[in-house]
This record gives C-alpha cells, sequence and structure tokens, in this order.
C-alpha cells in the first residue's frame, strides 16, 4: 500500500446534536469551515436534505455564501444539489453569482437522489418525474446555461443565466452507483464516490468512469474523489465511542427514525438483535474510525482502492469538541500544509 500524498477534503451535513439546535449547528459549521481553511483542507462540501429535525443544511448555495465569506482560501461547494428538486436555470444562476463572488472557489456538485422522501421532492418541484431521461435533460441543460450556449432550437438561444462571467465553477458528479460515474464520464464531469452511502463497487464504478471519460469545456482530464464518515481519535476509547455513536445512528436511518438524538449512554446500553448487528457489521463499511495510524493506515487503502488522491471526509460527533479534533488529527496524519489566514 502506497503512502501517497491525499488531499483531504470535509462534508458538512450540519447535523443537529442532542440538545442543540440548528442555530447552533449552522453556527458550528462556520467554525468548522474556517477550521478547515487553516489547517490546509482542499474543499468543503455542504449537503442537501429536507425533512429532518436532525440536520440543518436545506439549502447548500445559501450556506456557501456565508461560508465563503468567513473563509479565504478552501474551495466552497454542494455535495450536493439534488438536481431533479430545482429549476435548472436557478441553480445556474445560484452557482454563477456564487462563482462571480468568489472566483475559483466554487465547486457545484450534483446529485440525483431527493435528499429526503419522495413527497418532499414533489412539494420541492412538482414537476419531477423521477424520470433519468429527464435529469439527463437537466445536466444538459445545465451546460448549456454554464457555457452560455446560443444553440438554435433549444431554450438557450432565448433565455441566458446572469451573472455573465469568465469563469465557471467546478462540475462535480455525486453517485453511490455506476449510473451516474456514465454519466460523468460522457458529460466530461469530475465524480465523487458517495462509500458512505454504499460501499461496494465504487472502485470498479471509478475504474469504468476513467475509461470511458471524454473532456468536455469543463474538465480535460477524468477526475475523481471518495466520500466516507471519519472518526479519528486521540484514544481508542473515544474511537470506539464515536463509531458506536454512528452505529446506532445509521441502523435508526434504515428503520426510518431520522429525529432520534440518543445520549452515548444511551447508545453504548442497547442490545441489538442478531439481525441489527449483521447490519451494523455491514454499516461499518462506511465508516473509517480508529486512532490516528489507524484511520491513516485505512484511508490509504481506501485511496488505493479507489485509485484517487482526495477524500471527502463526513464527521459527526456527539461532542463538538471531538468532531474538530477528529479534523485536526487528520490535518496532522496527512501533513497538510496549514494556510496564513489574514
Amino acid at each position: 500500500m502506497a503512502d501517497r500524498k491525499l488531499r483531504i477534503s470535509v462534508l458538512d451535513q450540519s447535523p443537529i446534536r442532542r440538545g442543540s439546535n440548528a442555530v447552533e449547528a449552522l453556527q458550528e459549521s462556520v467554525k468548522l469551515a474556517q477550521l478547515a481553511d487553516r489547517l490546509g483542507f482542499t474543499r468543503y462540501w455542504l449537503s442537501e436534505h429536507h425533512n429532518t429535525r436532525s440536520l440543518a443544511g436545506a439549502s447548500p448555495e445559501i450556506l456557501i455564501a456565508r461560508l465563503a465569506a468567513a473563509t479565504q482560501h478552501i474551495r466552497l461547494g454542494s455535495g450536493g444539489v439534488m438536481l431533479p428538486n430545482h429549476s435548472t436555470l436557478k441553480v445556474a444562476e445560484n452557482f454563477r453569482l456564487l462563482e462571480a463572488l468568489y472566483p475559483g472557489r466554487i465547486d457545484l456538485g450534483i446529485g440525483r437522489a431527493p435528499g429526503g422522501d419522495r413527497l418532499t421532492a414533489h412539494v420541492l418541484n412538482p414537476s419531477n418525474t423521477f424520470e433519468p431521461r429527464d435529469f439527463v435533460q437537466q445536466i444538459n441543460d445545465l451546460e448549456g446555461y454554464l457555457s452560455d450556449s446560443r444553440e438554435a432550437g433549444t431554450i438557450h438561444e432565448k433565455v441566458m443565466a446572469i451573472p455573465k462571467i469568465d469563469t465557471a465553477p467546478e462540475l462535480w458528479m455525486l453517485t453511490s452507483s455506476g449510473e451516474s460515474g456514465l454519466l460523468a464520464a460522457r458529460q466530461g464531469w469530475a465524480l465523487s464516490f458517495a462509500h458512505f452511502i454504499y460501499p461496494v463497487g465504487g472502485p470498479q464504478a471509478v475504474k469504468t468512469y476513467r475509461e470511458k471519460f471524454r473532456s468536455s469545456r469543463f474538465l480535460q482530464e477524468p477526475a475523481a474523489s471518495v466520500g466516507i464518515f471519519v472518526f479519528c481519535a486521540d484514544t481508542q476509547e473515544k474511537a470506539d465511542e464515536l463509531q458506536a455513536m454512528m452505529d446506532y445512528r445509521l441502523l435508526s436511518f434504515e428503520k426510518g427514525k431520522f429525529d432520534e438524538f440518543p445520549s452515548y449512554e444511551e447508545v453504548r446500553d442497547y442490545e441489538y438483535s442478531d439481525m441489527e448487528w449483521q447490519r451494523v457489521m455491514a454499516n461499518r463499511g462506511r465508516m473509517i474510525a480508529g486512532t490516528p495510524e489507524q484511520v491513516k493506515q485505512r484511508m490509504l487503502k481506501l485511496a488505493d482502492d479507489y485509485d484517487v488522491d482526495e477524500i471527502v471526509a463526513a464527521t459527526m460527533a456527539e461532542h463538538v469538541e471531538d468532531r474538530f479534533r477528529s479534523y485536526e488529527l487528520l490535518a496532522e496524519i496527512f501533513h497538510l500544509e496549514p494556510r496564513n489566514i489574514s
């Protein structure tokens, strides 16, 4: 296993922890982005979720603007915008405006999942058919808006996305399957595989993406990353505690219980059935938890398996100091270069 130089990025789902609230969760995101900027992380992505009390990130484009204003160097982006939920023109204009405000620092990550339940997705966009062909059409339209296409016979002949600027956000396709990876290859976009959602088939999906990649006006060579839950702690005891909390949380999600806020003591004393424990062990494939050297070796192996040089780390914890400490340790073990922040 090669000790390759890795870029490390952050995926922030703006979690609302036990005893806290959305206002505090969003302020935590501001502080974490500033920490990641200082520590030398490559990019900071924000997720889109709806109809839940456990996450505060409903509008990544709004939060990107706030975090970009509070940081200086780190790239800010969506991980991602769930395109079928929205007007394609509005997404193009949102991210053109962000790129105009913060040139060279904006990523537009696109996904096709609803970011919640289907009823909520329908309310967000009543014209959403959930059909793959409509998603492909949205992708083509988005490219047209971002490239100022004036192709005859298309909507772009009469409608443009403003503001008109000379640069564009980086375009990323988010996927937990091979299908969107193939679309990223065909369109010439970067690809980020969500191992934290589905830890099966990712390396082959990225390999196929690279093989089938076609250069585009947005990207000349294939670029890929992998996202995973990461919990790094100074001691094994703390690492085990963080993993136990995530074991319970992921199992609760599978049961449709998205808004539970258990304490560690409640999680520690919970007795899993045999079937539940099988799901816990399967879900551990979606995360890396341990002490610094354990985490480093597992992340290096993950990067080797996927043949990528960037890992996007998502970390939730019961206590804010444990969450921040995990990212500090990642910066140390991968020798990220701290930035001078004025």
